[in-house]
C-alpha cells in the first residue's frame, strides 16, 4: 500500500494568488483603456489605429483560446 504524504501547498497558493492579482490588475487597466477608446479620439481614428487594435485582439485571442480550449487549443 502506498501512503501519500500531506503536502503543504502554501507557497504554491501564495504564488498563484500573486499572479491572479497581477492578472486582475492588468484586466482592470485594459477595461479602462477600452472604455477610453484606447486613448484614440473617435473622429481621429485611422488605419494605424485599426492595426494596433487588431494586434491587441490577436494577443488577447491567444489567451482566451488557451484558457477556454478554443481555436488552435480546441480538443
Amino acid at each position: 500500500m502506498t501512503t501519500r504524504r500531506a503536502t503543504d501547498n502554501t507557497k504554491a497558493f501564495d504564488a498563484f494568488m500573486t499572479t491572479k492579482f497581477q492578472i486582475d490588475a492588468m484586466l482592470e487597466r485594459l477595461k479602462a483603456f477600452s472604455d477610453d477608446h484606447f486613448e484614440t479620439h473617435p473622429e481621429e481614428i485611422n488605419w494605424g489605429d485599426v492595426g494596433t487594435l487588431n494586434q491587441f485582439a490577436s494577443l488577447l485571442r491567444q489567451i482566451t483560446d488557451s484558457a477556454f480550449s478554443e481555436g488552435e487549443h480546441a480538443a
